[in-house]
């Protein structure tokens, strides 16, 4: 039980320091003009998170109580990485500087989606057979 305590309050520790150290970074960074843009950014992503993505994963959830775990845990990571991919993949193209978006997202995006599809199933199959073993 000591050394839970211990590891906890040494990741808390590391935490408060990382914490401090994005501080610090935010208020003494010459690019960014004004700090309350970014706790203006930082409250809506908390407002995206708890009022969108929270009560969806939620609905999903509920939605397959029977699913495996790592069907369920591969249906979070695409979530999430088509939640951060997607705002790319739409605006591509639609700036005429075509060096804000270089990249070939749409491609990057479903390959990232491919990949994760191929570990869900790895691990399903491997759970499966562990399950068949015993």
């Amino acid at each position: 039980m000591r050394a839970a305590a211990a590891l906890r309050t040494v990741t808390a520790l590391l935490a408060v320091g990382v914490i401090g150290y994005g501080v610090h970074g935010l208020l003494h960074d010459h690019d960014i003009r004004d700090p309350l843009d970014v706790l203006e950014w930082a409250v809506g992503g908390v407002v995206l998170h708890d009022g969108l993505w929270v009560p969806l994963l939620c609905l999903a959830g509920a939605a397959l109580p029977k699913a495996p775990w790592t069907v369920r845990g591969g249906l979070i990571v695409a979530a999430a990485l088509t939640a951060v991919g997607l705002p790319a993949v739409l605006h591509a193209g639609a700036d005429p500087n075509p060096t804000v978006l270089p990249l070939p997202y749409t491609r990057n995006l479903l390959r990232l989606l491919a990949a994760t599809a191929v570990v869900t199933l790895l691990l399903e199959a491997v759970r499966r057979a562990r399950r068949a073993d015993r």
